[in-house]
């Protein structure tokens, strides 16, 4: 098991476990912060985090802002990916792929999705990020092109 799910695993059930595994994740990429993100669940190949609607993500239409939900789609995605992938591989974004669906009204919620999280070649993976209210309604659905290779060997020649 790799470290981000290891970490996960020890905090998820104990009280305010899973605000600090979110607090950790923002303090390693601190621009997440600024959307208030929360795991909700994290395991291989899935992950849901939530965002709160708030002042400061609200666009002119006092809705989430898109590009905070981008955000919640990213952090979601990237988690995910470091939790599904074994410590032989690595990812980087590569692109993001957007529909706005609907006004996001209510707190949102971020359901991330990636089947090939295999070892293997260098290739491009799509994490597929469906993002809804409160209510149950889509709002917006990200993929998320994440380029996975091996990591380089620390050792040469």
């Amino acid at each position: 098991m790799n470290r981000v799910l290891s970490l996960w695993d020890a905090l998820a059930t104990k009280p305010l476990g899973k605000w600090f595994f979110s607090r950790i994740i923002c303090w390693k990429a601190p621009y997440f912060a600024t959307i208030k993100p929360r795991f909700e669940e994290l395991r291989p190949g899935f992950s849901s985090v939530s965002m709160p609607n708030r002042r400061a993500v609200h666009n002119h239409l006092q809705t989430v802002h898109a590009i905070a939900l981008c955000n919640l789609a990213e952090i979601g995605a990237g988690t995910m990916m470091e939790a599904s992938l074994s410590e032989n591989m690595r990812w980087l974004p590569k692109g993001m792929n957007v529909k706005y669906l609907k006004k996001a009204e209510t707190d949102v919620v971020a359901s991330c999705t990636a089947p090939d999280t295999a070892d293997g070649e260098s290739r491009e993976s799509v994490v597929h990020v469906d993002i809804k209210d409160m209510h149950g309604t889509t709002v917006c659905h990200a993929e998320v092109i994440m380029w996975v290779s091996p990591k380089k060997s620390k050792t040469t020649g």
